[in-house]
């Protein structure tokens, strides 16, 4: 038997979790609104899996708050990782369904944690394979710190420093059918060095 993770603390409950992500909705009408070269030229594009339900919810805040309706893309970068032979055996390929023209048009790309930068540059790489957008601004729930790229996000929900053996987990209630976010310690069995 695998010995369990440890929670170490609870970051964000289900309130916590809505409240930052009407807090990002805003930013993003707010820079897309003050800028007149972008007016409603902005689409959302979420990142599987986490990422795609956290897109729905920002377009449906947005839509409702500000009437504005952004189109919704979703991203499967899986085979596009400079690391997938090693993660995966066998890699699971998800959808990739972008029913609008991304060339020049500014997206925002949405995942759920940003920790080496692998899977947004990753994800850079799969849109560029689409179109040629006018920018890509990237948003996270949790910035965890410790990236292996020079990779930033411009909407970041919290800001939550780790240390090697942690991973922060973030909970939809849509796919985990619990809401949060969460630290989380790996057994010693389960940390590798590399």
């Amino acid at each position: 038997m695998e010995p369990k993770d440890v929670i170490k603390a609870q970051l964000m409950d289900a309130r916590d979790l809505e409240r930052t992500l009407n807090r990002m909705a805003r930013q993003i009408v707010e820079v897309f609104s003050l800028d007149e070269s972008t007016g409603d030229s902005f689409g959302l594009i979420g990142m599987q899996t986490r990422g795609v339900f956290l897109a729905q919810r920002l377009q449906r805040i947005i839509s409702q708050v500000d009437g504005i309706d952004v189109p919704l893309g979703i991203l499967d970068a899986t085979m596009y990782r400079d690391d997938f032979r090693m993660r995966f055996k066998q890699p699971v390929v998800k959808e990739t369904k972008i029913e609008f023209d991304i060339d020049g048009r500014h997206l925002v790309l949405i995942d759920d944690v940003l920790f080496t930068g692998r899977t947004v540059r990753a994800g850079l790489d799969a849109l560029t394979d689409l179109g040629r957008p006018a920018s890509v601004h990237f948003l996270v729930i949790v910035d965890r710190g410790l990236r292996e790229l020079p990779i930033e996000a411009e909407f970041v929900g919290r800001k939550v420093p780790t240390l090697p053996g942690e991973e922060v987990r973030v909970r939809v209630q849509e796919m985990d059918d619990r809401e949060g976010v969460w630290l989380v310690e790996y057994p010693e069995s389960k940390i590798t060095t590399s």
